[in-house]
């Protein structure tokens, strides 16, 4: 008679977490650990209980939403979730020890998820890197082939008006928020859903007056236009953000030592250009000289 061949079923790849869910994993298995520790011993001399099954249940969950469902790194750590005891041999009359062999699966499970926790922290130490590496790249491959530029401005129509018409002219598409639908969105998620773009230019205009506490009101920029500054000099990069001031307007600490250039003539434009020349634009600079 034919033997009926078994099937090795391979294991599932394993769970790309981010750091968030990692964290939130290894503090999972803390909690697991803890009640391991915790597990009173005495009251499974007799016998298997519901509240050791309902741990080894707990620590399944725990292992599937950290590694994933049978994958590799899930079956490395599975012997974890074995407490219960049951013996080979029952002879009626005779006395089993449950409690020996269930210490030990207790014990052996502790140690098991605490290489599953050492084995997570190494995922996230390796994490920021790779992540770094691949967001940097990722960006340079798609902002540079991006001709949507996002202009970031106040209450200066004028200047607005001028920056997205001397851009349009180089063959550039300006992105201005007021102009885009709404759609029910927040004004944050607006600004998310049209990132899609290589390079900002962000008008520093005298909308706002502020000052120190006790100090003398000073011409400033609005909130929303310093708030949208920080958000893409960390999303594009201060190499493709260009700030251009008008007029006398106080300048944020964190970006005083930045360059910025002024409006207060046509020379803006070429340095606009060099700026967008720098970022890896080709640049016609006919067109500039003729705006």
């Amino acid at each position: 008679m034919a033997r009926k061949s078994s099937t090795v079923v391979p294991p599932q790849p394993k769970l790309k977490l981010t750091s968030q869910e990692i964290d939130r994993g290894i503090a999972r298995l803390s909690e697991r650990i803890a009640e391991l520790h915790a597990f009173d011993l005495g009251t499974v001399r007799n016998g298997n209980t519901p509240e050791l099954k309902a741990l080894e249940v707990a620590i399944k969950d725990s292992l599937t939403r950290c590694f994933g469902e049978d994958t590799s790194s899930y079956r490395t750590y599975a012997a974890a979730t074995d407490l219960t005891y049951y013996p080979m041999v029952f002879t009626t009359g005779q006395t089993v020890d449950y409690h020996g062999p269930i210490q030990r699966r207790v014990l052996n499970s502790i140690a098991l998820l605490e290489q599953a926790q050492k084995s997570l922290k190494e995922d996230l130490a390796d994490l920021p890197a790779a992540k770094d590496t691949q967001s940097a790249s990722g960006r340079e491959n798609k902002l540079v082939h991006s001709d949507r530029v996002f202009v970031v401005h106040g209450h200066d129509e004028g200047a607005r008006e001028s920056v997205a018409r001397f851009l349009e002219k180089l063959g550039f598409e300006p992105v201005i928020l007021h102009e885009q639908a709404n759609r029910g969105r927040t004004v944050i998620e607006k600004i998310e859903a049209h990132r899609d773009v290589g390079f900002a230019v962000v008008l520093l205009t005298p909308d706002d007056q502020g000052c120190v506490k006790g100090g003398e009101l000073e011409p400033r920029a609005r909130q929303n236009v310093l708030l949208e500054l920080g958000y893409f000099l960390g999303y594009l990069g201060r190499d493709r953000v260009c700030a251009l001031k008008r007029d006398q307007v106080e300048i944020p600490s964190d970006f005083a030592g930045v360059v910025w250039t002024s409006m207060s003539d046509e020379g803006w434009k070429q340095a606009l250009s060099r700026e967008l020349q720098d970022a890896g634009y080709e640049i016609d600079w006919n067109k500039v000289m003729r705006c």
